[in-house]
């Protein structure tokens, strides 16, 4: 990371890194947090809030980055400090009538669609304005940028292209959003050249999956 922000032109401190901790239980969590790591996203509600209740008091910060689905809205609110993938309004909506009162707003990122792929979640480019309006009018939440998942691509140029479209489309929007949530492990450097404020690195951190276990 450091070298690529250097390579970018950019201050080492301008790109946060969130370790994506989904099926690795709370034992790696408590690795990561050793080498000084405090930001983790998870994609499965109900498996992240039992991972937060076992490392309860540790000062960490919890980002959801998964599709949310609406009955699942209310545990989001309440538990979690972020949430990057809101792509409709009805989501948004729940999400600032369920967060508690006595908790800081919701962190909200909008995830846009910027690949065009039918299997991935995200509002359409040329819906994400009209979205960002309405969700930044709601009680409880405070809109903060934006989010991508590109197709996966091996071409350094290509996997630029889609993260240039997020960040001129957050940039278009003019509303003072900081953040751009982008970069996995194997286009970190790609998404850190076109500006991304916050990296979803898993794989790289804690290693591969195994999802059939």
């Amino acid at each position: 990371m450091a070298a690529a922000c250097i390579a970018a032109g950019r201050p080492v401190e301008s790109v946060r890194l969130l370790a994506v901790s989904k099926t690795w239980p709370a034992t790696s969590v408590r690795a990561a947090i050793a080498a000084g790591q405090r930001a983790f996203g998870e994609n499965y509600v109900q498996e992240a809030i039992d991972k937060a209740a076992e490392l309860a008091g540790l000062d960490l910060e919890w980002h959801f980055i998964g599709p949310l689905q609406s009955n699942k809205t209310r545990l989001v609110a309440e538990n979690f400090a972020w949430v990057h993938s809101v792509d409709r309004l009805k989501i948004a909506e729940r999400l600032a009538a369920q967060r508690p009162p006595d908790m800081a707003p919701l962190q909200i990122c909008l995830q846009v669609n910027v690949s065009g792929e039918a299997s991935k979640s995200g509002c359409l480019p040329a819906e994400a304005a009209s979205l960002a309006r309405e969700v930044a009018a709601l009680p409880g939440l405070k809109l903060r940028g934006l989010m991508a998942i590109p197709e996966a691509s091996d071409n350094p140029s290509r996997q630029r292209e889609p993260f240039a479209v997020l960040r001129r489309l957050r940039d278009s929007l003019d509303m003072g959003l900081d953040t751009l949530s982008m970069g996995m492990s194997h286009d970190l450097e790609a998404a850190i050249m076109e500006g991304s404020t916050l990296l979803r690195v898993g794989t790289a951190i804690f290693g591969q999956r195994n999802y059939t276990t």
